[in-house]
């Protein structure tokens, strides 16, 4: 038995109690727990709370015999299948053996008993009991372990229709304005053509960076460039990133700036990265003409970074899974979003490798989000 097991249950039923000392006396070793009872009905209670690997049953017993109560055991499908030794002063004959047998017994042990026939018989179906246990334990991990893995490949497969979605629709951009400029349009025309492909392009290599960030965290490839940094900059820089999906919403962005000089441990582009990937978050999730604050807080050791808005709201069973890959939120107006799901679960692996941590908090739907970020602080 291992540290972590349960003793083992084993029931004792006999109507005299110096009957049930002496078999306690017997029986008593570490790992294994006695439960005693005194008749037949005691027994079937103990029977329906307690799950026991043997139970050991006297014979004669005023109102229910041992015959009987057997009988009811095997009538009950939570017991049914508890091994039963007959414990017996009486004579063996071969009817009586008969009928401890077409009850349920396994075997019968007669009075008066022999310790080590005794110990011997108990420790073969302890055994055996826990072979079952740990046969049930890893058929319980196997399933689990099953039911994860067609979680795992759903999410894959409908990661993979969202891809090819969000990668499909930039190249047919791109490849439409090609053949607009195969046609010598208008010089105003080509250019504006080409502002538009770069914005596709761009959308295009954020998409596949995100990817490959993802893989490379996973493989354990990300090295982090950590330097003193003032936390103000990072900022500026997250800000400039995150700008023009905030302006492109209408949204009104405020900037609440650290009132003292913050310094962080950090790769200032994977932090920059970070931030830039909540706002952006975001401007995605609150209707046009929103509102959406960054603001940094002082603690005694800590830093803290965080982005609210008065978006779509995250419901309380999505709030434990948003940062888990391949997860997403509707959109304002209800349509799918866009994206792969994987900004947020990059956003907390970036984080952890900050030796930091993230939170979410959130009213519910139509209620607004904050997304939180705590690092240690740099003296």
């Amino acid at each position: 038995m291992t540290p972590h097991d349960s003793p083992i249950k084993v029931l004792l039923v006999d109507d005299l109690e110096e009957n049930l000392l002496a078999l306690e006396a017997l029986l008593q070793r570490e790992g294994i727990h006695l439960v005693k009872a005194t008749s037949g009905d005691q027994a079937l209670e103990l029977l329906l709370a307690e799950d026991v690997a043997l139970a050991l049953l006297d014979v004669q017993m005023p109102g229910m015999d041992g015959f009987q109560l057997a009988e009811f055991m095997r009538g009950n499908a939570r017991v049914r299948h508890v091994p039963i030794i007959f414990v017996t002063a009486g004579s063996a004959e071969q009817q009586r053996r008969f009928r401890g047998y077409e009850a349920g017994a396994v075997d019968f042990i007669q009075k008066p008993i022999e310790p080590d026939i005794l110990r011997m018989k108990t420790e073969i179906f302890v055994e055996l009991y826990q072979q079952r246990e740990r046969v049930r334990r890893q058929r319980d991990e196997l399933d689990a372990h099953a039911m994860a893995l067609k979680a795992a490949d759903q999410r894959k497969n409908e990661f993979l229709a969202v891809l090819g979605h969000e990668l499909r629709n930039p190249i047919m951009a791109l490849n439409a304005g090609l053949k607009l400029l195969e046609r010598a349009g208008e010089p105003g025309d080509a250019a504006s053509l080409r502002e538009r492909m770069a914005i596709q392009v761009f959308h295009l290599s954020r998409l596949v960076e995100d990817l490959l960030d993802v893989s490379r965290i996973d493989q354990g490839k990300i090295a982090l460039r950590l330097e003193r940094v003032l936390l103000k900059t990072v900022l500026d820089s997250a800000i400039d990133t995150s700008r023009p999906k905030i302006d492109a919403g209408g949204h009104v962005f405020t900037f609440e700036e650290p009132t003292e000089d913050l310094w962080v441990s950090a790769d200032f582009t994977r932090l920059s990265q970070i931030v830039s990937n909540l706002l952006t978050n975001a401007a995605k999730y609150t209707p046009s003409g929103g509102a959406i604050q960054l603001r940094a807080i002082a603690g005694p050791d800590y830093v803290e970074i965080a982005v609210s808005d008065n978006g779509v709201g995250i419901s309380e069973d999505m709030q434990g899974r948003v940062f888990d890959l391949y997860t997403q939120v509707n959109r304002p107006d209800n349509r799918p979003s866009e994206g792969l799901g994987i900004g947020l679960a990059l956003v907390r692996q970036l984080v952890d490798l900050h030796k930091g941590d993230i939170r979410v908090e959130s009213g519910g739907a139509g209620a607004g989000s904050c997304f939180t970020v705590r690092l240690p602080r740099s003296a």
